[in-house]
């Protein structure tokens, strides 16, 4: 019957879209250095799984909607050709049926030349004076002598008007009986046409639908594809914000002197986490010296002047310590320079 398919240009150009994203897919998968150094993408393979069940599901659904229209056609071709064949059926029967009604070898007009019988049922050469036999050579009847000539031309009219009838009859029949094949005809070929379009209205419906599903799976693969990317990107910020968080809030840039407190006593210091005296233990410092230099006027051990010099030289040399080993500190902290920090502290 009628075979109907998906067009070829179509369904290539389909196909080729669809290897054109599952390459962009490896691609993405390929060049991404996390996925790459991490081993291989489960995600990825569970969806082409999930893409290869979809699509065999498809299939088989539109092999069985197939299948459905092929049994439903050739059941309709069968009873046609039932149809057709009781009709020819019918018909031969109407020919024999004539035949044997009205072609009866009796009803020949030359019958009687091959009757068997013919001598058995023979009559007179002149049964009476209206004898039709009796022609100008039988010498049975003269001219003048035709007394049933209006019997016999109503007898001739009859007889045409009759052969008439059955030629008006016989024609009537043919008539409707063309007409009636005519009619199963019609009504084959638009069963036929309604079939052949229900059947593209059902292909362009799976068509239609097919590229709707394909359209929002990218859908949703693009926005699971930017929703991981984002999540990724985020979670790369939030790590970020956190280690520049904890740099700026450790001991080391902030320079928190309680690590360098030592458990043996309050004047020891751990040398590897010490960075040098406060300004507040060199004011303390400062102040130590000037009440030491105050008790020793006080006592007049030392001069004036040589007080004041001694306690100037004194605080600058402590801050000048101070900053040095702490410029040291740090440099030596930038390059990773660990025994020279210990040397400085121990210094």
């Amino acid at each position: 019957m009628y075979k109907v398919d998906i067009q070829p240009d179509i369904k290539e150009a389909a196909a080729i879209e669809a290897r054109r994203n599952r390459e962009k897919q490896r691609q993405s998968r390929i060049f991404n250095a996390r996925y790459r150094t991490m081993g291989v993408d489960v995600e990825g393979l569970k969806t082409q799984v999930e893409e290869r069940k979809l699509r065999e599901i498809a299939e088989k659904r539109r092999d069985e909607a197939f299948d459905a229209d092929r049994v439903q056609c050739d059941k309709i071709a069968q009873m046609l050709e039932e149809e057709e064949r009781q009709r020819k059926k019918q018909l031969h029967q109407a020919v024999l049926d004539f035949r044997e009604r009205e072609q009866q070898p009796s009803m020949r007009r030359e019958w009687d030349i091959h009757d068997p019988e013919a001598a058995r049922k023979g009559h007179p050469a002149r049964v009476s004076d209206d004898d039709p036999r009796c022609g100008p050579s039988s010498m049975q009847r003269f001219a003048g002598e035709d007394l049933n000539a209006n019997a016999r031309q109503k007898l001739l009219k009859e007889q045409n008007k009759r052969i008439l009838e059955e030629q008006r009859s016989e024609r009537e029949k043919d008539l409707a009986d063309r007409k009636y094949a005519d009619s199963l005809e019609d009504k084959k070929r638009i069963e036929l046409d309604l079939r052949a379009l229900e059947l593209a209205r059902l292909e362009e419906e799976c068509r239609k639908a097919k590229a709707m599903a394909i359209a929002d799976f990218n859908r949703a693969q693009a926005a699971e594809v930017a929703e991981q990317q984002r999540l990724a990107q985020q979670r790369e910020q939030d790590n970020n914000y956190a280690e520049i968080y904890n740099h700026l809030t450790g001991d080391l840039l902030t320079e928190n002197p309680d690590i360098a407190k030592s458990l043996v006593g309050p004047h020891h210091v751990i040398t590897d986490r010490w960075k040098g005296m406060t300004s507040a233990e060199v004011e303390a410092v400062r102040k130590a010296q000037e009440e030491q230099c105050k008790e020793k006027q006080a006592s007049g051990g030392i001069a004036d002047a040589a007080a004041r010099k001694l306690v100037s030289y004194t605080s600058s040399f402590v801050t000048n310590s101070t900053k040095r080993v702490s410029r040291k500190w740090w440099e030596c902290a930038d390059m990773g320079n660990t025994d020279e920090y210990h040397r400085i502290i121990e210094s």
